[in-house]
């Protein structure tokens, strides 16, 4: 987010190109496909990286959410189409197969069962959501098949292609309804208006056309872009279009008289992807130059910062009255959520930040940065207090105790926790035990246990008070068999005892008992299957994060009941 202040709106910054962008639903997420082959999950609420969701092996070219907004469906190169569960992050719940060429478009139905692809070899692809099957091949174009979507009640699909023409097809029978014709290049992109019954598509000869859907005439021609036009998105209230183009140029349309509104400049590369988000008062658009800029929807404004380097993270302190952002260039920025005023600039760190955390009080924050370095700072006067020093590798993860008294710091390529004190600034144990990349780490609700998790499914609990290693996952002979895969989250429960739940990258979802008998502590299997079915004993699913609404209803079934409870989700590494 390169050149935020606070109270303006922010831009993303890549080093590889962005292919597509879209809005969550609800608004509360935003998802990024990049030519790297990842796709990246923000929350909309703070612009935070929540997920990284690696899977592809080649450049992911379209990205869609579900209508409820739970999964994300990536296609790209690799000719695969991978569906992901939002909640849980990056585990990836299905591989749609049967095609070996490269995938361009994805499209879900209205009703959520059915998901569309349009294809390298000139076809329209239909899957079932649920049994993975190809269902349909749907063939007619003479080129490749760039942009495919469902009509507003999922009776049709329109795809666009290279062959400059755009097809309706009968999602029932597979045919061809009806072929539109007009413009002269290949059509990029296409969207649907419901309350206008209307098509628009933009095409590689610079112009928008829109289509009567019912009969297909063209009934207005949209010019004025300069180059290619890539994208196009509708308004929620169907009244304003926007565009992007090679002419480094986003445009907004209005629908009705087919005026240009404001011509977005900024940009210093090709457009490649744009979206209104769902209240309609901000555009995102996603470029060749490696950022994601956010406009104002009424006034075609932009908002730069003053910060020298991109912004990487922001969050709220405890008490909301103020906000922390992280510089590429290794300065804290607190602001004063009031006025908007830049309250301090913390300085010291000679990298870039990585992580940054408030206290539980909010009265300290703690930074974490290339230079390998953790600097505690007092939020008041704006001094470092402390300089943390011994990691020898970049972090992944900074974490305050329950009460404050203690700092965590994870560091991936060096596989090591330091726990660290407040107030003396002394390291009070260094964790040594992971044999793989450690992703993230965690207190336990009353602080005497520490959680640290690493990939292929390595985790480990550590007793805080003397640092020894109380239970490994990996090898304790209490882990069922089959349950190596990568960990992507875990929960800590408020009980009598210590309790987590885990989840794998093979679909299984486990809750531990941690016990301490003596000087000892075992670690007990609470849930067991019984008769092909998961029986729960005394689970609270209440506000538990990662758990979508029909696995918190599934939970209760077995036995689960509705407590509060203390929750903490692995975020992605930045």
């Amino acid at each position: 987010m390169k050149d935020v202040q606070f109270g303006e709106l922010p831009f993303l910054k890549y080093n590889v190109r962005v292919n597509s962008c879209v809005y969550s639903p609800d608004g509360s997420s935003f998802a990024v496909a990049l030519s790297g082959g990842d796709v990246n999950v923000y929350g909309t609420s703070n612009w935070e990286r929540t997920w990284i969701l690696s899977g592809h092996r080649h450049e992911v070219f379209s990205i869609v959410y579900s209508p409820n907004g739970d999964r994300i469906v990536s296609v790209g190169r690799d000719s695969t189409v991978q569906v992901w569960d939002v909640a849980t992050g990056n585990l990836c719940v299905r591989k749609l197969s049967g095609y070996k060429e490269p995938i361009y478009s994805v499209a879900y139905s209205p009703q959520g069962d059915q998901i569309v692809a349009g294809c390298y070899d000139k076809a329209v692809r239909l899957w079932d959501v649920e049994s993975g099957e190809c269902r349909q091949t749907m063939s007619g174009h003479i080129d490749i098949v760039e942009k495919v979507l469902y009509s507003p009640k999922g009776e049709y699909i329109a795809s666009a292609s290279r062959d400059m023409t755009v097809r309706l097809w009968n999602v029932g029978s597979g045919s061809s309804r009806k072929i539109s014709i007009g413009h002269s290049g290949s059509v990029m992109d296409l969207k649907y208006s419901p309350k206008r019954n209307q098509v628009a598509s933009c095409s590689l000869d610079s112009t928008i056309r829109l289509w009567d859907a019912e009969i297909g005439n063209c009934s207005r021609t949209l010019t004025g872009h300069r180059l290619f036009v890539n994208a196009i998105s509708y308004s929620p209230h169907e009244d304003r279009l926007v565009s992007c183009s090679g002419d480094k140029t986003v445009r907004l349309w209005d629908v009705e008289s087919g005026a240009c509104l404001h011509i977005l400049f900024g940009h210093t590369e090709e457009v490649l992807d744009v979206a209104f988000s769902p209240n309609g008062d901000q555009i995102a658009s996603a470029s060749l130059d490696h950022t994601v800029r956010l406009w104002d929807a009424e006034t075609g404004e932009c908002q730069h910062v003053k910060h020298s380097s991109g912004v990487w993270i922001v969050i709220y302190s405890p008490q909301g009255n103020q906000v922390a952002s992280a510089d590429w260039d290794g300065t804290v920025k607190l602001w004063d959520v009031e006025t908007g005023n830049c309250q301090h600039t913390l300085t010291g760190h000679s990298g870039g930040i990585q992580k940054i955390a408030y206290s539980p009080n909010g009265n300290q924050i703690a930074s974490a940065s290339d230079d390998k370095t953790v600097r505690l700072w007092d939020v008041q006067t704006g001094i470092c207090t402390h300089t943390f020093i011994g990691h020898q590798a970049e972090f992944t993860r900074i974490v305050y105790s329950p009460r404050g008294d203690q700092v965590a710091s994870a560091s991936n390529q060096d596989k090591t926790v330091r726990l660290w004190d407040t107030a003396s600034g002394e390291c009070h144990h260094t964790l040594v035990g992971h044999e793989k990349d450690i992703l993230t780490i965690a207190y336990s609700p009353r602080g005497n246990l520490i959680a640290s998790w690493g990939d292929k499914g390595e985790g480990r609990l550590w007793d805080v008070a003397t640092g020894d290693c109380v239970w490994n996952l990996k090898h304790d002979e209490s882990t069922p068999s089959g349950c190596s895969s990568v960990s992507h989250t875990f929960v800590w429960m408020s009980s009598d005892v210590d309790s987590f739940i885990s989840g794998d990258g093979s679909g299984s979802v486990r809750r531990w008992d941690v016990i301490k008998d003596g000087d000892q502590y075992r670690v007990r299997r609470r849930w067991k299957p019984i008769k092909g079915q998961l029986a729960l004993e005394g689970a609270c699913v209440q506000d538990v994060q990662g758990l979508s609404d029909i696995n918190k209803r599934l939970l209760r079934q077995r036995g689960a009941t509705g407590s509060q409870v203390s929750t903490y989700v692995r975020q992605a590494r930045m």
